[in-house]
């Protein structure tokens, strides 16, 4: 094969074994990303037939990292953390140390490094967020109390994995890795001093551009997003999306030295912050998507089968630690913290597997010379049983509420209950906010269907658009809004007040629901007539290049306006007789 087509054949077969193995795995009813997984396997060098190009796979799952980090930061809501921070705080942070540390432990008995435990350990300890959605809309549980704790700690989790990522490189030194590879300087025998100023300037650097990000980033992001929306171009829209997301986090490396995963992490926090971020979200999705499962590909070449039969009992260990280890942990945090019972054994279950953040933290292990190869084979084979297993571990908590339900009436009902009381009036405070606003937003479409029936034809997503291309305007009584013989630069709706339209024989009132300057927009000509503001008037104004570019995409609307200017000339021009 040319060399000039290793790409294409490289993206081109990994999606088309990724698309049978995940229509595989989904037809087991397992998690489409085990298929991908699968798939990345069979065009890896541990499995015989075509290999692709590692070094070309390697760039493109970083493009998947970045455009995943992207996808969880543009869905963060600070909002539901808030709510639910008595809990999953203090749980995940706990829960994240107890299992790293049983991660070191396991690791001292198979005679490896710290580094390697601490790798071993934290990649263990993280649950994938893409597994854990997936479980709870299964169950229809996303939006239950349990669910939004669970989501919650995960969120809390993945927040650790990212400053785990920015730390990890300035303790490898210390931890008997290669600190100098990654670009931070040190070395094995690093004294106190170094590694210290070393975590200082990482530490330094990557609040400088978070301050940086959150400062900045809510003055600019949102104006570019509606810059971008009001042009009406949904690939120029998307394509700002994506510039803003790859953008952000390629500065970020290169002026604060920080990973690609947190620059596209912020960006995805920033953006979330604009009105406009549901459709980002929607329109970056099939991106996101298509790489992530690049990223997926990518580590199932990494994997090599062989480490189930070669070690079958660290795999079993791995396996263990996060399917038993980790949920007892959640369990026992939950319950000292005296949330419900049942709230325990749902995170447990939730938290019995491990994803995209374990596969991240592999790489960084193996780049910075703290994890072998054996090491993330047990980290990908553990990963991939976990993620078969952690439906049975739904099954087992759900049988467990079940018995402690009927067995232990009391405990059940009363144990927690006062937390519980206290999480859900938040949820439900916050819930409501939320229907608040959209309720706001849906009166204030209603609103403007019923004071222009013009725009009653047009669907919401329109509507949306529309919101974006009107620019608010106001007079006082006696402004003059139009002067005859002015370029029709712009259609006004007036959605406010009364205005006047001098005409040179008659004037004719006009009130809110209607609009003027249309006749000078369709015929090109200088306007017609003053128009003079004679209440406190509020203008809805399309611009004269929105209006044209808004009415070719609805043909119905500008036949409207012609309509009714057409009536309008009429009216104007016909001689006003005595009374």
């Amino acid at each position: 094969m040319h060399h000039e087509v290793t790409l294409i054949a490289t993206v081109a077969l990994a999606f088309v074994f990724a698309a049978v193995m995940g229509y595989i795995a989904d037809r087991l009813r397992l998690p489409p990303l085990v298929g991908y997984l699968a798939a990345g396997m069979l065009i890896g060098p541990a499995t015989p037939g075509f290999v692709a190009d590692a070094a070309l796979s390697a760039q493109l799952a970083e493009m998947g990292v970045i455009l995943l980090m992207f996808g969880v930061g543009l869905h963060f809501s600070a909002a539901d953390l808030l709510a639910v921070r008595g809990v999953a705080v203090p749980g995940a942070i706990g829960q994240i140390i107890l299992a790293t540390l049983l991660g070191v432990g396991l690791c001292s008995l198979w005679g490896w490094g710290i580094g390697a435990g601490v790798v071993l350990g934290l990649s263990l300890s993280v649950a994938s967020t893409v597994v854990l959605l997936k479980a709870l809309e299964e169950r229809n549980m996303v939006s239950s109390l349990n669910g939004r704790v669970a989501v919650g700690w995960l969120i809390v989790e993945d927040l650790a994995m990212v400053l785990a990522l920015v730390l990890l490189p300035a303790f490898a030194g210390v931890l008997g890795g290669n600190a100098g590879g990654a670009g931070h300087g040190g070395g094995a025998n690093a004294d106190a001093l170094t590694i210290a100023l070393n975590i200082g300037k990482t530490l330094l650097k990557v609040g400088a551009f978070a301050a940086l990000a959150l400062y900045l980033g809510p003055k600019i992001v949102p104006r570019l997003l509606k810059m971008a929306a009001r042009t009406g171009s949904r690939e120029l829209f998307t394509l700002t999306v994506l510039a803003l997301a790859l953008g952000i986090a390629f500065g970020a490396a290169v002026v604060f030295d920080v990973s690609f995963a947190l620059g596209a992490f912020f960006a995805g926090v920033v953006m979330s912050e604009s009105r406009l971020s549901h459709r980002a979200a929607a329109d970056s999705l099939p991106l996101q998507d298509a790489f992530t499962v690049l990223f997926f590909v990518s580590v199932g070449m990494l994997f090599d089968p062989s480490v189930l039969f070669r070690e079958p009992g660290k795999v079993l260990g791995a396996l263990a630690l996060i399917m038993v280890g980790k949920s007892v942990i959640a369990f026992l945090i939950v319950v000292a913290l005296r949330y419900p019972i049942g709230l325990g054994l749902t995170v447990s279950a939730s938290l019995a597997q491990i994803g995209e953040f374990s596969f991240i933290l592999a790489g960084l292990g193996i780049s910075l010379g703290l994890l072998s190869r054996e090491g993330q084979d047990l980290i990908l084979a553990s990963a991939i049983l976990s993620i078969l297993l952690n439906p049975l571990a739904f099954k087992a908590s759900d049988a467990l509420q079940l018995i402690v339900r009927v067995r232990w009436p009391a405990l059940w009902n009363n144990y927690g209950q006062r937390h519980k009381e206290a999480l859900e009036g938040e949820l439900q405070r916050i819930r409501e906010l939320s229907e608040e606003r959209e309720a706001q937003h849906q009166l204030e479409m209603h609103k403007l269907i019923q004071t222009f029936p013009l725009f009653a034809k047009v669907d919401e997503h329109s509507l949306e658009e529309l919101f974006l291309l009107f620019k608010p305007s106001s007079a006082s009584p006696g402004d003059r809004v139009v002067r005859k013989g002015d370029r029709g630069d712009g259609m006004f709706f007036i959605a406010a007040g009364a205005v006047e339209v001098k005409l040179d024989a008659k004037s004719i009132r006009l009130e809110a629901g209607s609009f003027f300057g249309e006749m000078a927009l369709l015929s090109g000509a200088r306007r017609v007539a003053d128009v003079v503001a004679i209440d406190f008037c509020e203008f809805l104004v399309l611009s004269r290049r929105d209006f044209n570019r808004f009415v070719a995409k609805h043909p119905d609307l500008r036949e409207a306006v012609t309509e009714m200017a057409a009536q309008r000339a009429k009216t104007n021009t016909a001689p006003v007789t005595a009374s």
